[in-house]
Parts: structure tokens; C-alpha cells; sequence
């Protein structure tokens, strides 16, 4: 009966290999150097009164981030700490970033660097920075002659 179904030992082989190239391909997360770069996702945005940007800093401390007005050039710094792990663990995927970071944005107007606020809440950093006077504008009166 067997010369008539010469493949019947196969599934067997097809296993192991199929096992053999699993083993193979699965990334072995020890032998990658982990880069601590990245940057966090920030929005910009200008009312008629001040700059504001929202930078998000999900998983982070207020104690951990720094904030820098220079020459109209403002400064987000700050370092995510990597969580310990446990050696028990052994990872599927690793997508979430630490390690330090720094974001540098020109202001679009000028802007009042004594009045300036920072705050932070449930991980997104909030910096509204008052625009100067000067920035504001003023409206003129168009008159008929």
C-alpha cells in the first residue's frame, strides 16, 4: 500500500522544517543594540493671543522634562527612562521608545518670554507662550475721504 502513497512520511519532515525556519527567522532581541532616539509628536498652533505647543510625552514625569525660551527659539528636552524587565520575559515585539530626546522650534511670532506657562497632564506637555505686543498687531481704521 505504501508504494502507492509515496509521500505519506512527509507531513512529519514538513514539521521539523517548518519548526527548524521558525527558529531560524525569530529575532533574537538580545543581539540588537536598543537607540534610545525619539522624538515626540507635537502640534504648534497661533491664536490671535499667544503660540501654543502640545508635545506628547506618554509614559513620562514633569520631573523628566525640560523646557527652554532662547532668541524666540523654544526647547522641548527630556529623557523616557526604559522600564526594568524581568528575565522571565521574553519578548514578541518591542515599538515603544526611550531613552532622550529634543525638539527645537522657531517661534512664528515674537512672543513674551517672562509670561510664558508649561504644564503637564495625563502625558501631554502643554507650552503657551504669550505673544509680544508687537506681534499682536493692531487694526487701523480705514477712514472716507
Amino acid at each position: 500500500m505504501r508504494a502507492l502513497a509515496p509521500w505519506t512520511g512527509t507531513d512529519v519532515f514538513k514539521r521539523e522544517m517548518d519548526r527548524l525556519f521558525d527558529r531560524f527567522f525569530e529575532p533574537r532581541w538580545d543581539e540588537f543594540e536598543l537607540v534610545g532616539e525619539w522624538a515626540p509628536r507635537v502640534d504648534v498652533s497661533e491664536t490671535k493671543d499667544a503660540v501654543v505647543v502640545k508635545a506628547e510625552l506618554p509614559g513620562m514625569e514633569q520631573k523628566d522634562i525640560n523646557v527652554e525660551l532662547e532668541n524666540q527659539v523654544l526647547t522641548i528636552k527630556g529623557e523616557k527612562h526604559q522600564e526594568k524587565e524581568e528575565k522571565s520575559e521574553r519578548f514578541h515585539r518591542m515599538e515603544r521608545s526611550w531613552g532622550a530626546f529634543s525638539r527645537t522650534f522657531r517661534l512664528p511670532a515674537a512672543v513674551e518670554g517672562g509670561k510664558v506657562n508649561a504644564t503637564f497632564k495625563s502625558g501631554v506637555l502643554t507650552v503657551t507662550l504669550p505673544k509680544a505686543p508687537t506681534a499682536k498687531g493692531t487694526t487701523i481704521p480705514v477712514k472716507a475721504e
